[in-house]
């Protein structure tokens, strides 16, 4: 056990020692003595001279200086159905990398970056909670090394670079009405979702209506959490569609002649970012794209370097295993050639109890015939990650409200499901309260994982597929959008793309208000999306936005910094 695993357990006994009064994640952050990044990366095996350190607690990874290695195991997080409750699917996983350590595993975690929209909105950092964070919590939350800023001028400079081929003459050809590129910022900021741009007169350049995207949500941010080093990265930013000509024919960044440019301002963003766990285990926090428009997983290029410097990697995808699980499956490990050998997935008492229909201000009291029926939603993602040949492991994440009786009734159907449980306290045990998981899930890490559809047949089929099998449709319906969509991208040579498709996490449906785990329902495709620089199809159901606003009481008012520049009130 290292040192500073044995300073969070103490952390850790005078927390329960005094319950009612527990410290929030950022001063439980801020109490923690970090250790150097260069003694982290000497820990994960990083040689010297491939670290590019950000200060004293954070890096960056030069790619070029490393070499490539064996791979390790790799394990993926996933969730059931986001509910108000609360699930800790990050939490859990930056304990169970610390359990790894502890058990003696060369453990590594890998993970996405947080978007600073839902950090100052409603949802709050990506760090993890309580004893289980990666630090420095607040940097990590709040700019980190600039990969968003970079992600926003790449994208902000391409809309700039469109807008002036058009007023310079517009060699190309290409039509305002069907430029589809729009600009970007990393905020929650609802009166950016629609725009007009170019008013003001003739050198003002061309009025057309566009608007922003949150910058997780820009194809370029897509791309780089699948390039796989500089060379493709530049590559996929060329092969961006940006819109069309008059005549109907799609342009692209290579077209425009500034892939090289904006590839220059990400020529850092590419190197992932490395930190550490409260319990000292080495962290990459790379990428952040949005897990309902794209793919929801941090970079491939982190994962690699992980899988090649680490015996076993945790690593995420975001929502639950209908959303992020099923796009890790099918697009990042496809593209990566990625064995995953292990899955996780979390669950709470309470978000159980509310798909079984208790409302949220209840959820404290015990209710066993509520987690008889919300169960199901659980059941159908161990059902849907077996799917992909892999045994998942069921992590109980628990709660002070959740009661013996409910805990026994957990363990036993776990018992009559066949699937391995273990109960985890990694918020206020950190890497300690999740020593069973982690001896459970090294019972279970023999995966042979597959994907679940073959793009050859074609974008449709590949809905068809999803829809049927890990939604549970009765069938798909394509609006008439969508079918003009479907006919431009087979007539583009793009129908053998995968598809990434955009639909709510609360549901295995496309309505939100549907819990539990719906059937025979119809999966409504209301738009079709080519990402060619990223390399899939977004398919558009429900309403799903990608450019959030801010609830009515945001995070940002909560958030403080008194004069010896500590910061108050991130979670």
């Amino acid at each position: 056990m290292s040192e500073n695993i044995t300073t969070t357990l103490d952390h850790t006994k005078s927390l329960e020692q005094d319950p009612s009064n527990p410290r929030s994640d950022v001063e439980i952050a801020q109490a923690h003595r970090l250790e150097p990044i260069a003694d982290i990366a000497r820990r994960a095996g990083i040689p010297e001279d491939a670290v590019i350190s950000y200060g004293t607690t954070k890096a960056k990874i030069d790619l070029s200086k490393l070499e490539q290695r064996k791979l390790g195991k790799l394990v993926l997080i996933t969730g059931i159905s986001p509910t108000p409750a609360g699930e800790g699917k990050s939490t859990t996983l930056i304990g169970l990398a610390d359990a790894l350590r502890l058990a003696g595993k060369n453990s590594i975690a890998a993970i996405r970056e947080p978007s600073q929209g839902p950090v100052m909105g409603m949802k709050g950092g990506a760090a993890g909670g309580g004893y289980s964070q990666i630090v420095p919590m607040e940097d990590i939350n709040l700019h980190f090394t600039g990969d968003f800023h970079a992600i926003t001028s790449a994208t902000n400079t391409l809309a700039a670079a469109i807008d002036n081929h058009i007023h310079q003459g517009n060699q190309l050809n290409i039509d305002p009405r069907r430029v589809t590129w729009q600009r970007c910022m990393d905020v929650n900021d609802r009166s950016l979702r629609g725009v007009v741009t170019g008013l003001g007169g003739p050198g003002n350049g061309v009025p057309r209506e566009s608007g922003f995207t949150i910058t997780a949500a820009s194809e370029i941010m897509a791309i780089l959490g699948l390039a796989t080093d500089l060379g493709d990265l530049k590559e996929r930013i060329a092969a961006i569609t940006i819109g069309e000509t008059y005549d109907r024919q799609p342009v692209t960044v290579g077209d425009l002649g500034v892939a090289g440019a904006l590839t220059a301002l990400m020529k850092e963003a590419i190197n992932p970012n490395l930190v550490q766990t409260l319990g000292g285990t080495p962290t990459f926090v790379h990428g952040g794209p949005f897990a309902n428009i794209a793919h929801g997983c941090n970079t491939l290029m982190a994962t690699r370097t992980a899988l090649e410097y680490g015996d076993i990697v945790v690593t995420e995808a975001g929502f639950g295993s209908d959303l992020g699980a099923e796009k890790f499956f099918d697009i990042k490990a496809r593209a990566g050639e990625l064995n995953v050998d292990g899955a996780v997935i979390v669950a709470t008492i309470r978000s159980l109890k509310y798909n079984g229909g208790v409302p949220r201000e209840d959820l404290n009291e015990e209710n066993v015939a509520a987690l008889r029926q919300g169960v199901v939603n659980l059941e159908r993602h161990v059902a849907n990650i077996r799917k992909f040949g892999v045994e998942p492991v069921v992590a109980l994440n628990l709660f002070i409200s959740d009661s013996a009786a409910e805990r026994d009734w957990m363990k036993q159907w776990a018992r009559d499901f066949g699937v391995a449980l273990a109960e985890a306290e990694v918020w206020a045990k950190g890497g300690a309260g999740a020593a069973e998981l982690a001896e459970k899930l090294l019972a279970n890490l023999e995966g042979d994982s597959k994907q679940l559809y073959d793009p050859a047949e074609g974008v449709e089929a590949s809905i068809r597929t999803i829809a049927q099998e890990i939604y549970r449709a009765e069938g798909v319906e394509f609006s008439p959008k969508a079918l003009k969509d479907l006919a431009t991208i087979k007539t583009n040579g793009w129908d053998q793309l995968p598809v990434c498709i955009s639909k709510t996490q609360y549901s295995f449906s496309d309505d939100p208000t549907v819990l539990g785990a719906a059937t025979g329902h119809t999966l409504h495709v209301r738009e079709l999306l080519p990402r060619t620089g990223a390399g899939f199809i977004v398919a558009l159901t429900g309403e799903v936005m990608t450019m959030p606003g801010l609830p009515k009481k945001p995070a940002a008012l909560s958030i403080d910094i008194d004069e010896q520049s500590q910061i108050s009130g991130l979670f």
